[in-house]
C-alpha cells in the first residue's frame, strides 16, 4: 500500500519581502504570516503543530509570539528538513531570542525555510 502525501500549500515569499511588508504595516502583515505558515508546516509535519488560534494570536499578543516560534523551531522546521532531507538544525533558540527582539526577523527565517520546500 502506497502513502500518499497531501500536497503542500503554496506559500513561496522573498524573506526580505516579510520585513518590509511587517515594517509597512506595523506588524499587521504577521498575522496573515502567522496562519499561512501555519497552514504550510501543518502540512508538511501531516498533523497540526500551530493550530489557527495560536497563529493569529501570536501576531497580535506578545508571549504567544514566542509559543509560536517555539512551535515552529521544536516541531516545524524539523518537519521542514525531513521533507527537504536537510541535515536537521535546531534553530528554537535562536527563534525565540530574535521573536523577543525582533519578531519579523524570525519570521524571515523561517520564510526561507519554507521557501526550500518549492525549489524541487
Amino acid at each position: 500500500m502506497e502513502l500518499i502525501q497531501k500536497p503542500i500549500p503554496r506559500f513561496h515569499n522573498e524573506p526580505i519581502l516579510v520585513l518590509i511588508l511587517g515594517f509597512i504595516t506595523c506588524g499587521l502583515y504577521l498575522i496573515y504570516w502567522n496562519i499561512k505558515s501555519a497552514e504550510v508546516i501543518n502540512a508538511v509535519a501531516e498533523r497540526e503543530i500551530v493550530s489557527t488560534p495560536i497563529a493569529i494570536f501570536s501576531g497580535c499578543c506578545f508571549p504567544v509570539n514566542l509559543y509560536f516560534y517555539y512551535l515552529i523551531g521544536k516541531d516545524g522546521l524539523p518537519a521542514i528538513y525531513q521533507r527537504t532531507n536537510q541535515q536537521p538544525n535546531d534553530q528554537t533558540v535562536l527563534l525565540l531570542v530574535l521573536g523577543f527582539f525582533f519578531p519579523m526577523v524570525s519570521a524571515m527565517i523561517v520564510q526561507g525555510e519554507i521557501n526550500k520546500l518549492y525549489n524541487d
